[in-house]
């Protein structure tokens, strides 16, 4: 068995598509179809930057999931690839669980990318910057984050937003309840506390406006079964019913990325073999938590010929 996974943010870079769409007419489709959805030249950007503004939140969801999509667009038109023959399940961390229904034409390009734009500025907007932060926990198991979280929180925020593999875990919430997690790593048994370059703190209770905005925005769009179920970030289990993936994803702005359970749960269903389409971030971890598995990365032209004559 065999899942299609995508990455979420922090996978974005200056130069991103450009090879693709350089080298395929599909690529370049798919990418006008999101700027014209977007009114705005995201290709642009994700082609030449400036950096600072494709970090933003509200740019660089678009643009991971537009490079993802244009890599899948390209297999489909230039290889007759098709992701319900070739998968069983499709999964994507964080924003990639909106790339992971695009792929499973739940949602349209265009459509996927107006809600990502309104997710990050939503997100960006419901706490001030430099109120919130996250920070990275290496060397973390998921009981340790949770202690550490609850010993930092002291009536502020403090939450474990991603829970990526066996060794790193991210916390989120209020600025000084984030550096005070940083201060007592050790006291905790962790190696060591990373704040991370972002400009809210995701994935917790914070983020409920961003929560309400996306729900009202979902409750307007025509989302339909996708082709393969959908492991869902908060519950770490597929699910393939509409309504109830727009539930889920309204869940997942304040609720926690359950990649680690959602890997091993694939893993436990009988996925042995994780497709990554469009990064290289997700990989890495699967191994960690699923060592026995097979991985593969799909991001350039030589990776897609090579996929194609492997799946």
């Amino acid at each position: 068995m065999r899942a299609f996974v995508f990455p979420g943010q922090g996978s974005q870079s200056v130069g991103m598509g450009k090879a693709l769409a350089d080298a395929s007419p599909a690529a370049r489709e798919l990418f006008q179809e999101v700027d014209d959805a977007l009114s705005f030249n995201l290709f642009r950007l994700m082609a030449e930057g400036p950096e600072d503004q494709l970090t933003l939140t509200e740019n660089a969801q678009p643009a991971i999931m537009a490079n993802a999509i244009a890599t899948l667009r390209v297999m489909q038109r230039e290889g007759g690839f098709s992701i319900a023959q070739k998968g069983d399940y499709v999964a994507g961390h964080s924003l990639g669980e909106y790339s992971a229904l695009c792929a499973a034409e739940a949602l349209d390009a265009g459509t996927t990318a107006r809600l990502l734009r309104l997710r990050g500025q939503a997100m960006q907007a419901a706490v001030p910057v430099g109120e919130g932060a996250m920070a990275a926990l290496l060397g973390a198991d998921i009981a340790k984050a949770q202690a550490l979280a609850d010993a930092a929180a002291q009536g502020e925020v403090c939450a474990v937003a991603n829970d990526n593999d066996p060794s790193q875990v991210v916390i989120s919430g209020h600025k000084a309840a984030i550096d005070r997690a940083v201060a007592m790593v050790k006291e905790h048994g962790i190696k060591r506390g990373i704040l991370l370059p972002v400009s809210a703190p995701f994935h917790c209770e914070l983020m409920q406006p961003a929560a309400d905005a996306m729900a009202q925005a979902l409750a307007e769009v025509a989302l339909v079964a996708p082709l393969l179920p959908v492991y869902a970030n908060v519950l770490a289990a597929p699910i393939a019913e509409p309504d109830e993936i727009k539930l889920r994803l309204v869940e997942q702005v304040t609720g926690r990325v359950r990649w680690r359970e959602s890997v091993a749960a694939m893993w436990d269903a009988g996925v042995t073999e994780f497709v990554e389409i469009g990064g290289k971030v997700l990989t890495p971890m699967i191994k960690r938590i699923a060592p026995d598995a097979t991985v593969r990365s799909i991001v350039t032209m030589d990776d897609i010929e090579a996929a194609l004559g492997a799946l």
